[in-house]
This record gives C-alpha cells, sequence and structure tokens, in this order.
C-alpha cells in the first residue's frame, strides 16, 4: 500500500511543479517591460557583451603570459664513434634577453588588455543606447497602433452620422462617399501602424533575448522625458567618453609596440652552462660559454618605423575621437531639446486643442452648421498632431540615446 500511494505521489508533484512554472511563466510574461529592466536583460543575454567579455578574460592571461622568462635549453652532444675517443657533451643554453624586452612585451600585453576591457565597456554603453532607442521605438509604435485605432473609430462614427444625414436628404451622397474613403484610408494607416509594431517588437525582442509578442511596455508619456542636462556639462563628459578613453588606450598601446620592436634591436644573449666528458683522457671539464647574434643584416629597422608610424596614427586617432565626440554631442543636445521642447508643446496645447476643435466639429455637423469636409479637415489636423507629438517624443528619446552612447549615462547603473 505504501508503494502504490508513493507511485500516486510522484505524478502529482511533478504535475504541480508543471503547473507552478506555467503559473510562474505567465506571470512573468503579464508583468510590463520597463527601460531598467529591458537594459539589464540584454545586458545579461546578448551575445556581443559575451564575446567581448571573453576577450577580455584572454587578454589578462595574456598578460600573465608575457611575464613569463624563456625556457632554458637541455642539449646532448656526442662526437666520435668508437669507444674510448669519443667525447660527450651535456649543456643547459639560457637565452637572456636584453634591452627591456621582457618589460616591453608585459607593457604591450597590458595595453592589449586594456584596449580588451574598453571594448566590452563600449560594447555595454553601445547596447545600452541600442535597447533606450528600441524600446522607445516600439513604446511610440504602441501608441501609433492606438492613435490608428482611434482614427478608424472616429472614420466609423463620422460614417455612421454621415449616412444619417444622407437618409434624411440633408447632405449630398458624395458626403457619404467621402467618410467611405475616410474610412478606408484609416483602416490602412491601421495596418501599417500594426506592422510597424511587429518589427520593432521583433529587433527589441533580439535585443533583450526574449520574444516580446505578448508583453506590454511600460512608461512612453511627454513628461518622462528626463531634462536636457547643459551642454557644457555634456562636453566635460565627453572628455572621459569611452571612445575618447579608448583611442587613449589605443595609443599607448602603439607606443608600447613601438617600444617593443625598439627594444628588439637589441640582441640577446644565450648563455651555456655544462659539462664534456672525453674518454680517451677518462676525465670532465666544464663547458661555459656565450652566444650572441651579430646585427649586419637585420637591424629590426623597418618593423621599428612601421611600429613609429602607428603611434602616429593613434595619435591623429585620439584627436579625431575627441573631436567626434564633442561634435556628435553638440548634435545629439540640440536635437534633444527641440524634440522634447516639441514634444511638450503638442502635448500640452496643440493636441487638446485639435482634440477640442475635433469634437465641436463633429457635434456641429451632426446639427447642420458644418459640412463634413470640415469635419475631415479637424479630424486630420486632430490625428497629425498626435502623430507628430509620439515622432518628437521617438526623435527626443532617440537623441537621448545617442548621447548615452558617447557620453554614457549621467548616473551609470
Amino acid at each position: 500500500m505504501f508503494i502504490q500511494s508513493g507511485r500516486r505521489f510522484v505524478p502529482a508533484v511533478v504535475l504541480a511543479l508543471a503547473c507552478g512554472i506555467a503559473a510562474a511563466q505567465v506571470t512573468a510574461t503579464a508583468i510590463p517591460l520597463d527601460l531598467p529592466a529591458a537594459i539589464a536583460l540584454a545586458a545579461e543575454r546578448h551575445p556581443a557583451l559575451r564575446a567581448a567579455a571573453h576577450e577580455a578574460s584572454a587578454s589578462a592571461a595574456a598578460v600573465e603570459q608575457a611575464g613569463r622568462l624563456p625556457n632554458p635549453e637541455l642539449a646532448w652532444l656526442r662526437e666520435g664513434h668508437r669507444a674510448g675517443a669519443r667525447t660527450t657533451t651535456v649543456q643547459v643554453n639560457q637565452p637572456l634577453e636584453l634591452g627591456g624586452k621582457r618589460q616591453a612585451r608585459i607593457a604591450v600585453a597590458q595595453g592589449a588588455s586594456e584596449l580588451a576591457t574598453s571594448d566590452l565597456a563600449l560594447r555595454r554603453q553601445a547596447l545600452r543606447a541600442d535597447v533606450i532607442d528600441a524600446f522607445h521605438t516600439t513604446l511610440i509604435a504602441q501608441e501609433r497602433v492606438q492613435l490608428a485605432q482611434a482614427t478608424v473609430a472616429l472614420a466609423g462614427t463620422g460614417l455612421k452620422a454621415v449616412d444619417g444625414r444622407v437618409a434624411a436628404g440633408k447632405v449630398s451622397p458624395v458626403e457619404a462617399s467621402k467618410a467611405r474613403v475616410a474610412q478606408a484610408d484609416a483602416r490602412v494607416e491601421l495596418e501599417r501602424a500594426t506592422a510597424d509594431l511587429a518589427i520593432a517588437r521583433n529587433a527589441l525582442g533580439g535585443l533583450v533575448g526574449e520574444p516580446l509578442d505578448a508583453r506590454a511596455l511600460a512608461g512612453g508619456t511627454v513628461d518622462a522625458l528626463p531634462p536636457v542636462e547643459p551642454l557644457a556639462a555634456l562636453l566635460r563628459r565627453a572628455a572621459g567618453a569611452l571612445s575618447v578613453r579608448r583611442a587613449r588606450q589605443q595609443l599607448t598601446y602603439r607606443q608600447a609596440q613601438a617600444d617593443a620592436e625598439r627594444a628588439a634591436r637589441v640582441p640577446d644573449v644565450t648563455l651555456t652552462i655544462g659539462s664534456q666528458r672525453d674518454d680517451q683522457l677518462a676525465q670532465r671539464q666544464a663547458v661555459v660559454g656565450l652566444a650572441i647574434p651579430l646585427p649586419l643584416f637585420d637591424r629590426n629597422g623597418a618593423n621599428l618605423a612601421a611600429a613609429i608610424a602607428r603611434s602616429d596614427g593613434a595619435r591623429a586617432d585620439l584627436e579625431a575621437a575627441e573631436l567626434a565626440a564633442r561634435t556628435g554631442l553638440t548634435a545629439a543636445h540640440l536635437r534633444y531639446a527641440q524634440a522634447r521642447g516639441e514634444a511638450l508643446l503638442l502635448e500640452h496645447e496643440v493636441v487638446p486643442e485639435a482634440r477640442s476643435v475635433h469634437e465641436l466639429t463633429l457635434k456641429g455637423f451632426e446639427y447642420g452648421k458644418f459640412a463634413f469636409l470640415d469635419v475631415l479637415d479637424a479630424q486630420r489636423t486632430y490625428f497629425q498632431a498626435r502623430a507628430r507629438q509620439w515622432q518628437a517624443m521617438l526623435d527626443a528619446w532617440r537623441a537621448h540615446a545617442e548621447i548615452e552612447r558617447l557620453a554614457g549615462p549621467a548616473q551609470p547603473d
């Protein structure tokens, strides 16, 4: 009886666990996704960050390897073949690096490691900016779908009002044809907005590492736009931007390579210590020697010249990075301030006024005070204002993402 009850208990436990997992998945899907959560998911799951992290780990290991001394060489040599007339030599050859080669090699490896670390930080910052852009593109696409749905509903309301006035003989049937055309245009716009939303959700889902078909996004009001930071403060941040810092590290790395090529011009010495036995004399004697290359044909001059040229190029790249950071931040700052101001103006003044005009015009048409063309104009003005509002918000968030891409977040997560 105990075994049978246990057999019944196991499926029950499995079923309970399955139901719990399914409930957890449904709960996770039902929770709206906000911007901080999207950034955290992308930072955790995106393969580009994992690849950069592996490269940073590999570069750190290369620094340790660069500090290793060269291995000694064990040599065995026999001269002669007849017993009693042979000479046997056993020796150890140890290369001795001169000219600071080991320190130069370590400096090159450290420079490469710092570059890999900067690349990881740059990818993380770029991914953050991409998520900000994609998140608000999806959010605005949601709003445009809702706007298009409202347009279709209002077009249906207008068509019903026109049909009633046509049936009463108060307006021409041509007005009904205009209303049907307006309704068809609204449906086409709804289909376009729905397709754009699907594309935006797919792009955001690729960044955060999960499908977002059934998950809502949280946020998106105009007032959620952060205030613009003064340009002078942004330019101060530009001096320490990751792109500028990486260019500076690239210059240090190239200079370390030039130092390594300069050190390579100094020949290394090989120290030999061993023992030699002469069978004919029946005695053993010590062997000590030094070997040094003669730099007659190769003094590493071309490699040194190439390294110096690359160092000069890295210095020019640093100047270009500083210029790009300043000009890019200035342009993004101007775009953000303009788009944010436009979005606030449309949200608090233009859109409410256009909505009021549209409602009054539609009511007046029902009482015969306006032509249906006036209704269409008021409706078009209202929805164009809403569309401009969402476009201004999207422009502002994209400029904000560009600021974070160039200068990083004002308060890093």
